[in-house]
């Protein structure tokens, strides 16, 4: 039977480590995690975490082995799952992104995130109007999320709804004026609405 005082350590660590995480300290974080498991190799939440924050420094190895190891103690850690989909994705390996997303989303419905990284997935795979629409979903569970709107208005770009992209582009400026990925977006929508212009005095 579990301590519970040593349960209650526990969880205080791993919140601890959690909020040095969102302040952005991974380092700090990593030390406070690793040290858990010193004492607990089979501590699932800790082995997410360290998967999380080792994904946050762009150690994308070190990521996947944590992820995997999570996984392997716990095959419902949708963390896991989400963690390896995200790697795939980064590696443009967009058919199994998927597969591990959708297992993520089985378990962990409503998401914002994993819908966020499911949807753009399911775009780039071909499957452009379930990706649409799980990326709207994903929306608007965290409407101010410069991300989700930025993976929108690409996707209604390549669709060629350029209003809904434009609207997409200036909420993400709005939001995050240093945005890189929305001021090269609206560049490129720009471009490609004064070719189709053209094209249209042309065919006249």
């Amino acid at each position: 039977m579990d301590d519970p005082l040593q349960s209650s350590n526990t969880l205080k660590r791993l919140e601890e480590a959690e909020q040095l995480k969102l302040m952005g300290q991974h380092k700090e974080a990593l030390e406070m995690l690793e040290q858990l498991l010193i004492e607990d190799p089979s501590n699932i939440s800790a082995l997410e975490e360290v998967a999380d924050n080792e994904l946050s420094m762009e150690n994308f190895d070190r990521a996947k082995t944590a992820a995997l190891q999570a996984i392997g103690l716990d095959n419902k850690s949708y963390t896991g799952y989400y963690i390896l989909g995200f790697l795939h994705s980064q590696q443009n390996n967009w058919s199994e992104a998927l597969a591990q997303l959708q297992k993520a989303n089985a378990l962990k419905p409503n998401n914002s995130e994993i819908l966020r990284c499911l949807g753009w997935a399911l775009f780039r795979n071909g499957q452009r109007t379930q990706g649409v629409v799980t990326l709207e979903r994903s929306l608007n569970l965290d409407m101010d999320n410069p991300l989700t709107l930025c993976d929108l208005g690409v996707a209604y770009l390549q669709t060629k709804n350029f209003s809904k992209a434009k609207m997409l582009f200036t909420r993400t400026l709005d939001l995050d004026p240093g945005n890189s990925r929305a001021h090269k977006c609206v560049q490129a929508m720009e471009k490609l609405e004064r070719s189709i212009r053209v094209q249209k005095k042309v065919k006249k």
